[in-house]
């Protein structure tokens, strides 16, 4: 499954260079996300689409007691 998710530049930009390898959302999605899926994250800043994004593959979601709830932590990669 594909999802398209907003994410703000200083996070965006940590996902382009490889520093940033997970991502934590509210787990409101139906179907939930599940390994495999793929997540484009759009770029957004100052109330707008900057028209770059990011295309990462779920490679491990965790939905234990660490999380608030309501949200997953997800592993990603490009």
């Amino acid at each position: 499954m594909t999802h398209h998710l907003k994410i703000q530049s200083e996070y965006y930009e940590a996902v382009r260079s490889g520093a940033k390898r997970f991502e934590v959302r509210r787990d409101d999605r139906t179907p939930r996300y599940a390994v495999g899926d793929l997540l484009i994250l759009e770029e957004f800043a100052d109330g707008t689409y900057t028209g770059r994004d990011a295309a990462v593959f779920v490679d491990y979601i965790y939905r234990g007691e660490l999380c608030r709830d309501g949200y997953c932590i997800m592993g990603i990669h490009p």
